[in-house]
């Protein structure tokens, strides 16, 4: 076997349990990807010889006869996850040099099947950003490239390290975290499959928090199959999570069968943007004839508050992240300013914190303590907090009608140049996220899915938002989806 970075999970699962190839030999094929692709800056860190160790172990366990799922599987890990003894610092400047004592509740689930870690992936810092270029180690590059140019593209983000990771073939799969799109939207722009599960479908301990009633771990792959295979590795009923949900965590590949006929598909009225792109459009269009053509009725449906939904996230979002980041004060870990003669406890506080967020995380922070301070707490905090209870009332009222699933854009466009948005006004980066924020307001599921190309060549997703906690019936529509679009293009090697 060749390339066998290039393995999907369960091709390189079926492979191991029949013995044509090791864990190691899968590991060390990786790890020969990961070497040969500095120019993307997807690894913030590696941990090679921690990766043979496991892939060793996995070995052992193969031969044994104990081989879950993930046993021997190469993953890259988002810098937001806790790892024992492995630098965690979400790609900010503030935590450098942070190596926890601890191991986060997802990656100890997926050590537990016997998955080999590479290495932690690049980010947004904090997770804040929709283009990987807020990371303190510097953005990361997409593989793609728009044809005819060689114009740096942003893998999308926060979660841009796993994605440009899993489309280049540096490990087989990725965690990632979406608070507002940051599974989904890089998923869309470089090509591969995203997974957002239901608030509370998956552990949040031992990751670092942006912002609490909306972060949610999900897998990043290359096939829904994959999709499937991780996040039931991923789930769980956690005790140390107060909001992890103590439901039973079925069979989540089981359930891909393909056939969605007499499933209600809705397409909502008020996603269709003005000066939405005509291939947007005509992507979205096809994707729901694709669906019609498996069985799926295809039906137009309303969810009203949309059009308040970026505004309610970007008050909620910086709200709790001003709240979560507060913690980092150059007190207990992380950086530490160096202080002045005369210089006390505030100066200490300021100078720390200046020095060691990034101006993204500034901004936000600044936002969430002015909508948190009197006098401003009812007028715009406490009024987000009614408007995404009439985002959820939308969705509910959606799926009380019978609707399996609802189609939509996974983003407005596809990839844009590093550094094109640099320069604009940060609610048009925002606008990056006005498909997949609705999601997470509501707590509910949602998938990208790689359906087609853009005219420059560059990769184009649509999304599928599911009921809460029936991930499997929305894996299904997604591999329903998957294999009418028959998606199978790849960057060109050119790093």
């Amino acid at each position: 076997m060749t390339e066998l970075n290039k393995l999907t999970i369960s091709d390189a699962r079926d492979a191991l349990r029949k013995g044509d190839l090791s864990a190691i030999e899968l590991t060390e094929g990786c790890i020969k990807a990961v070497e040969g692709a500095d120019a993307l800056n997807a690894y913030s860190t590696t941990s090679f010889d921690a990766a043979r160790q496991q892939a060793e172990a996995a070995d052992q366990r193969l031969k044994a006869g104990d081989a879950p799922d993930l046993c021997g599987i190469p993953l890259g890990i988002k810098d937001l996850f806790c790892t024992r003894g492995v630098a965690s610092q979400a790609a900010s400047n503030i935590l450098r040099g942070f190596r926890p004592e601890y191991e986060s509740t997802i990656t100890s689930q997926l050590w537990d099947q016997g998955a080999v870690m590479l290495g932690k992936l690049n980010m947004d810092e904090f997770a804040m950003g929709s283009s990987n270029e807020t990371s303190a180690y510097g953005p990361v590059v997409s593989p793609w490239r728009r044809q005819g140019s060689d114009v740096p593209l942003t893998p999308g983000g926060s979660s841009g390290g796993s994605a440009a990771a899993v489309a280049a073939d540096l490990c087989l799969a990725a965690t990632g975290t979406d608070t507002g799109g940051s599974i989904r939207q890089p998923a869309a722009f470089t090509g591969i499959v995203g997974l957002k599960p239901t608030y509370g479908r998956c552990s949040r301990w031992g990751i670092i928090a942006f912002a609490s009633s909306l972060d949610q771990a999900g897998p990043m792959t290359k096939t829904v199959r994959d999709a499937a295979i991780m996040l039931r590795a991923m789930c769980g009923h956690d005790p140390k999570d107060s909001t992890s949900a103590d439901i039973p965590v079925p069979d989540f590949e089981a359930a891909l069968t393909g056939d969605i006929r007499g499933k209600k598909i809705g397409l909502p009225r008020e996603y269709r943007l003005e000066g939405m792109p005509d291939e947007i459009e005509k992507l979205w269009a096809e994707g729901a004839e694709m669906l019609r053509d498996a069985g799926a009725e295809i039906i137009d449906v309303s969810l009203p508050h949309t059009k308040y939904a970026l505004p309610a996230y970007y008050v909620i979002a910086p709200a709790e992240a001003s709240s979560n980041l507060a913690r980092y004060d150059g007190v207990r870990y992380g950086h530490r300013a160096r202080l002045d003669a005369g210089d006390g406890i505030t100066e200490m506080y300021e100078k720390t914190r200046a020095e060691g967020f990034g101006a993204e995380v500034k901004r936000r922070v600044m936002i969430g303590t002015y909508v948190l301070s009197a006098g401003f707490y009812d007028a715009y905090y406490n009024r987000a907090r009614k408007v995404r209870a009439l985002i959820k009332k939308d969705f509910d009222d959606v799926f009380a009608t019978g609707v399996d699933a609802i189609l939509t854009p996974a983003t407005p466009s596809a990839a844009f140049g590093l550094g094109e948005m640099a320069d604009q006004d940060p609610v048009k980066m925002y606008l990056n996220d006005v498909f997949t924020v609705t999601v997470n307001l509501a707590g509910l599921p949602g998938i990208s899915v790689p359906t087609g190309l853009n005219h420059e060549g560059l990769p184009l997703g649509l999304q599928l938002i599911g009921r809460p906690w029936e991930e499997a019936d929305l894996l299904n529509s997604a591999y329903s989806l998957e294999r009418a679009a028959g998606f199978v293009s790849k960057p060109g090697k050119w790093w």
